[in-house]
């Protein structure tokens, strides 16, 4: 999956497949996790939110399921 750079202190880059409805983000310290069945406009309100770091604590990690695709550095 193709991520895009972000300007966060937590997050490293963000991505989104369509398709499987699948936000892939990788954080600052190397770890990369999908979090499964995430409409594509609430990827979209991650992308614009002020801060990604608090909108992935507050709307994503709780409510959606995250699958580790890589384990932190």
């Amino acid at each position: 999956m193709d991520r895009q750079r972000v300007d966060s202190s937590s997050v490293r880059s963000v991505g989104y497949e369509e398709s499987s409805h699948t936000l892939e983000v990788e954080f600052i310290n190397g770890g990369v996790y999908d979090y499964l069945d995430v409409p594509a406009t609430e990827a979209e309100r991650l992308r614009r939110s002020e801060s990604l770091g608090r909108y992935l604590n507050k709307r994503i990690k709780p409510r959606y399921r995250v699958k580790k695709v890589r384990p932190p550095e």
